[in-house]
């Protein structure tokens, strides 16, 4: 990639960073009946001028599931996106994260209530009186340390750099709180890791282990890893950046360590729809948390996701024109990602397109993909009708 072309990328990095179990519903075949209407939508968008290669669909209704495909998955070879796909999930790993603490609440190891000071007495005493209930709610006034200079600085000179993921907060331990905690609301990646660290203090396992044992093993999720470097498992959904002279590819251009619990996750199609079915329709945690966990103030995910949004514990509700499903967002280079179940996951979808597009950087390419985002939600909801 060009010095400036990769220069871009990176500066957009830096503004835009990351109970007992059912069995996992089983993967089906593409369905070769997909709504037409639905196809029509999904090539519009990657046809839109600006618009990502390619973009992959995955919609489960009570054990049917119906694949839409668009475009590339990879631009050098002609594939097109697969279910098998790895790819990059970014900030829909903090559902991830999300579900490893509030399991560990649900079996009493973790309390909601449970403080920074408490848990993680080593972080500075100023952000001490947090909780783990505003740190998953994203209103716990931490400074966010994907915005600190030296961080950035750092992934400029060497976007492979393999950092102490667990000392990611550093870079803003001499920061006070941005606001007072549990005053209002405001995304920041340095939420989830603090969330990641309080799970290793109480159970003395990494955070690695953790996501396998509590959410990975237990949901069949046999492509979803959490990798510390740059590459990917094969086969994988390419990711690019859309420029003036043509898409390149920066699938490898940053490692996960430098975002580890807030956006590192490396799943796929078929992994996630099967994840955020369980996460979203609450089968991961016990009723109690589960009515804790939604208890919803007004925030948008990042990206903002279809309809209104609204903020609960490491999961969001999105309002749309055709009912609420419940879910994250997420988006770092080369990948834009929306996973959302119905509330008692019945049904559930997974949004992936294979470029990072956001309201700031390409505002009407954005505003066309949440808008196909509401349509196929729309889909989803009247499945049956």
């Amino acid at each position: 990639m060009p010095v400036t072309a990769k220069r871009s990328v990176v500066i957009a990095a830096m503004t835009a960073l990351a109970v007992a179990l059912p069995a996992a519903a089983p993967a089906h075949a593409e369905s070769p009946g997909a709504d037409r209407h639905l196809q029509g939508l999904l090539d519009e968008l990657v046809h839109e001028a600006g618009g990502p290669p390619g973009a992959i669909v995955v919609l489960r209704s009570d054990g049917r599931t119906v694949v839409v495909r668009a475009g590339l998955g990879d631009v050098e070879t002609g594939r097109r996106p697969r279910l098998d796909d790895h790819m990059r999930v970014a900030s829909v790993a903090k559902a991830f994260s999300g579900a490893v603490a509030l399991r560990l609440v649900s079996r009493g190891l973790l309390g909601l209530d449970d403080t920074i000071a408490k848990r993680l007495p080593d972080l500075p005493a100023d952000w001490g009186r947090v909780t783990l209930r505003q740190l998953l709610q994203h209103t716990s006034g931490l400074p966010d340390f994907s915005r600190a200079p030296a961080f950035g600085n750092i992934l400029m000179k060497d976007p492979h750099h393999r950092f102490d993921s667990r000392r990611l907060l550093d870079f803003v331990a001499d920061k006070p709180l941005d606001f007072t905690p549990g005053s209002h609301y405001a995304y920041s990646n340095s939420d989830n890791i603090a969330v990641a660290l309080m799970a290793e203090a109480v159970t003395h396992q990494r955070y690695e282990t953790l996501l396998y044992q509590l959410v990975d093993d237990p949901l069949d999720l046999y492509d979803t890893s959490l990798p510390s470097g740059f590459t990917l498992p094969k086969p994988y959904l390419h990711g690019y950046a859309v420029t003036a002279t043509g898409p390149e590819d920066v699938s490898t251009l940053f490692g996960n360590s430098g975002v580890w619990a807030s956006g590192g996750v490396v799943s796929t199609p078929r992994d996630l729809v099967t994840f955020i079915a369980a996460y979203a329709g609450g089968r991961l945690v016990s009723p109690s948390v589960r009515r804790q966990q939604r208890m919803f103030v007004d925030g948008s995910s990042e990206p903002p996701g279809p309809g209104r949004n609204e903020a609960g514990l490491a999961i969001f509700r999105y309002t749309t024109r055709c009912g609420v499903v419940y879910g994250h967002t997420g988006n770092t280079p080369g990948y834009t990602q929306l996973a959302v179940a119905t509330p008692d996951g019945s049904r559930s979808m997974t949004f992936s397109v294979n470029a990072q597009i956001t309201p700031s950087r390409s505002p009407v390419v954005f505003a066309k993909l949440r808008a196909v985002e509401e349509d196929f939600t729309c889909a989803l909801l009247h499945a049956d009708s």
